[in-house]
């Protein structure tokens, strides 16, 4: 556990498993560079509690909350399969909740999570998918290293407008 202000970033126990599925649900409405709208989130708590144990069982998947007091102010995490061929991929997930924007905590998390990348043994390419548009994130992401990888043309849709995302890479 660390402090950056009154933040302080650290790994979910089973007991944050409803605050972060209250989290997901609420930022889900907060903007639409989600795959997923408000209260649509894909875990129920319990769906959640197995994932926070999975998740912290697994050496190369990592969960971090960056929390202000009892509160998320933004969740990061890095999924890897098990698959030999694949095993060496983690793929990137970064949320902050819009009253917690530019105040450095999505560089902080995104930092954490190349640092826990990079001593993990195992992973040595980190990936993710943008909204092209969410320009912001874009540049984030490339200061940290990224690169874009791919264009996938029309792959989101809001309320009747497609939208094209970007595969963004960075090998470690």
């Amino acid at each position: 556990m660390c402090e950056t202000g009154n933040i302080i970033y650290r790994e979910p126990v089973v007991e944050d498993a409803g605050k972060i599925v209250d989290f997901y649900n609420y930022v889900g409405g907060e903007t639409f560079y989600l795959s997923f709208e408000k209260d649509e989130y894909p875990m129920n708590e319990e769906q959640q509690r197995e994932d926070i144990l999975s998740t912290n069982a697994h050496p190369a998947c990592i969960m971090i909350l960056a929390m202000d007091g009892q509160e998320i102010a933004g969740i990061g995490t890095i999924h890897s399969g098990n698959k030999i061929k694949s095993r060496h991929q983690g793929e990137l997930g970064i949320v902050v909740a819009k009253k917690y924007q530019k105040k450095g905590i999505g560089s902080e998390i995104i930092r954490r999570l190349i640092d826990f990348c990079k001593e993990n043994g195992i992973t040595t390419r980190i990936q993710l998918d943008t909204l092209c548009a969410n320009e912001v994130a874009v540049k984030l992401y490339e200061k940290f290293g990224f690169e874009i990888e791919g264009h996938l043309r029309n792959q989101t849709r809001v309320d009747g407008v497609y939208y094209d995302l970007y595969v963004m890479g960075l090998m470690l």
